[in-house]
């Protein structure tokens, strides 16, 4: 039995550890537990998930004709019966949940009447990507029977629901499948889960399995036990879903892989588990002075880590699998402050984002020549084949151009990162002149100094079509520069036009001397950071004079609320680097503690909303930590530390296992 350690408010917060105690049903975001393919949403509900999202799984249903994610079979539902009542959210009391970063798992424990005690730990087990883990421990208090069922449910969307039960007799076992397949909503995947439950007991002392079916959307197995007062009971359900956007059998490979993972036994599976978050922890960000902060950057570095994989060509959306938020779609959320993050902390990781991008190239390259361009035009939203996914009523779909240098500059820093020229000639390079072949075709060459971009979407989505805004102008510049730096470095001869027309790209200022966001900018409110983007990533302005003003000025235009939480986090980064350890404080907070839910502190987008994980929100925080408080920089002769400040209040920042090679980094006052 897990033993928890019930905090007063005024404790310490815990590193590793965050405990919620008092759930409000009406008032409960849930956590994620995943392992960069597949993803479990907490229910504030006895042995219940609110939902189960693969990577890659998408089909057309719901809003704007386009790719949505899917939810996929509710794998890990089951129900309890003691003394023949069915346990319910009002028969928990002292229901408390507790997730460990550490080890990406999620506890749930509380009592029933004065006859159990009850705890179960779930887990997305990141050594399989495809298989989860509910490990179940019941303590008896007195003699009781228990009914314990797994329960395979279809979501609604899915169509031609199959379900399938199977017992499979081995000479020391007998494997009991549970087993679900279904169509999504078009046909175009097919979905399919499979469970068997992992007894303790020698062969032939396990329980009878009985198979119930319900209706066409779901199906159970059952077992009964009785128990002595003071015993302990422990079983687990290993499952398996899987699709055909994954597998060509998706049917028989699920269940084979529940099979591998119950002979392979509970003990194993956690063991690998474990020993694969062990590894990717040695990437860690340790903070002293500001005990809540540690364990909100450990829960954003976690939340990162859940929600992408090496080894893959898939790439987070802005709510990572946390849901269905945003479609699942990947815009430059993953590019921009998601990926620097991976890219300094697990590199493995960042390639895989990158080679998403690199996998639907060719789609990029029909995007431009749709619409009368050169080079690859990458698509505003995407989701599995590379096409636009942006639905119609949005204007950022055919006018928010900067994705296509936000694109290219995660190509790069990649590159910067690991040095890795071979992967820069192969992937790296493709998409740098691709993207600069677009830009050079995309300015409106007016003469010197006027090579225009007309008719865009600010990176500040709330300017629509207007004329040179600072962030997209900059951000094709530095394309244009970086795919020539590529060029040099592979020993090619690069395009000329690209640094001619880079050299030619304006940015635009007030009267001031403040940057201009763009043509007709006069001061209105801004949805998100735009201009002061230019300082930080791009690196365009880098007069600290500049910056400051930039700074000064922009930070009043951000409304207190309805703006998403990377600004501040911007803000806070560009404070630390020009030595205000008290701006710094206040807009790191700013930037993630107001949209913060209840009952595990997971970040919605803006602040008093309700759409959580906000893993972009994320990434802009714990870039604020890296390359602002920790002073780290990724240069095209790899990753360095510059001069910074700390937060007030803090003590010292510690960065380990950054790069290839694992470096320590640190900051003390």
């Amino acid at each position: 039995m897990l033993a928890f350690h019930r905090p007063l408010a005024a404790q310490t917060p815990d590193p590793w550890r965050i405990t919620a105690e008092k759930i409000d049903p009406a008032n409960y975001y849930g956590v994620t537990v995943a392992n960069g393919m597949l993803g479990i949403v907490s229910a504030p509900v006895p042995f219940q998930v609110k939902n189960v999202v693969l990577a890659g799984a998408y089909d057309q249903y719901g809003r704007g004709r386009v790719s949505n994610f899917l939810n996929s079979f509710n794998l890990l539902n089951m129900y309890l019966e003691v003394d023949g009542h069915r346990l319910g959210a009002q028969d928990a009391r002292n229901f408390h949940q507790q997730l460990d970063m550490q080890r990406a798992a999620l506890t749930t424990t509380f009592d029933y009447a004065d006859k159990a005690t009850i705890s179960y730990t779930t887990y997305a087990l990141r050594h399989l990507p495809y298989t989860v883990l509910l490990d179940v421990s019941i303590r008896a208090r007195k003699d009781v029977a228990l009914t314990a069922a797994s329960v395979m449910e279809a979501p609604d969307a899915l169509r031609e629901v199959q379900n399938y039960y199977n017992e499979i007799d081995r000479p020391h076992t007998t494997l009991s499948l549970l087993t679900s397949s279904a169509k999504s909503p078009t046909g175009k995947l097919l979905l399919c889960a499979s469970t068997s439950f992992l007894f303790e007991e020698p062969h032939g002392q396990e329980p009878r399995i009985i198979h119930e079916m319900w209706d066409n959307n779901m199906h159970l197995m059952k077992f009964s036990r009785a128990l002595k007062a003071g015993q302990t009971y422990a079983y687990a359900v290993a499952g398996s879903s899987i699709t055909s956007a994954h597998h060509p059998d998706p049917l028989n490979e699920a269940e084979r892989l529940t099979i591998f993972a119950r002979l392979e036994g509970r003990k194993r599976l956690l063991e690998f588990h474990e020993k694969d978050w062990q590894r990717l922890w040695q990437s860690d960000i340790q903070i002293t002075g500001d005990a809540q902060a540690q364990q909100d950057v450990h829960s954003m570095l976690y939340h990162l880590y859940s929600f992408s994989r090496a080894g893959t060509d898939y790439s987070p959306s802005p709510m990572g699998l946390s849901g269905l938020g945003y479609n699942g779609h990947v815009f430059w959320d993953t590019d921009v402050w998601m990926f620097p993050v991976l890219a300094v902390l697990q590199p493995e990781i960042a390639k895989s984002l990158v080679e998403y991008r690199f996998n639907r190239l060719e789609l990029a390259r029909r995007n431009a020549f749709a619409h009368g361009y050169k080079g690859a035009m990458y698509p505003w939203e995407s989701a599995d084949t590379g096409v636009e996914e942006t639905p119609v009523w949005a204007l950022s779909g055919p006018f928010e151009h900067h994705i296509s240098a936000c694109v290219a500059l995660a190509a790069w820093q990649y590159y910067c990162v690991t040095q890795d020229k071979e992967w820069l000639r192969e992937k790296g390079w493709p998409i740098l002149s691709a993207t600069a072949d677009f830009w050079a075709s995309r300015v409106e060459r007016n003469g010197p100094g006027h090579y225009d971009i007309k008719n865009v979407v600010a990176a500040d989505e709330w300017a629509e079509n207007v004329d040179n805004n600072a962030f997209t102008n900059a951000a094709a510049r530095v394309n244009l520069q970086n795919a020539t730096a590529a060029a040099r470095l592979l020993g090619l001869r690069p395009t000329p036009d690209w640094q001619h027309v880079a050299q030619n790209i304006p940015l635009l200022r007030m009267p001031d001397g403040v940057t201009q966001e763009h043509a007709t900018y006069r001061g209105q409110g801004i949805k998100q950071a735009d201009v002061n983007l230019l300082a930080y990533p791009l690196g365009v302005i880098t007069d600290p004079a500049q910056i400051r003003k930039d700074l000064v000025y922009y930070e009043t235009r951000v409304p207190n609320e309805g703006t998403p939480a990377m600004t501040q986090a911007i803000f806070a980064l560009l404070y630390a680097r020009l030595g205000d350890g008290a701006k710094a404080q206040h807009f790191f907070q700013d930037a993630y503690q107001p949209n913060l839910l209840p009952p595990f502190r997971v970040i919605a987008e803006t602040k008093g909303g309700t759409n959580p994980y906000f893993a972009t929100g994320a990434g802009g925080v714990l870039q604020a930590v890296l390359m602002g408080f920790g002073g780290l920089d990724i240069t095209p002769s790899g990753i360095t530390q510059r001069k910074t400040t700390l937060p007030t209040g803090w003590q010292s920042v510690k960065i380990t296992g950054v790069g290839v090679q694992r470096k320590t980094y640190s900051v003390s006052r």
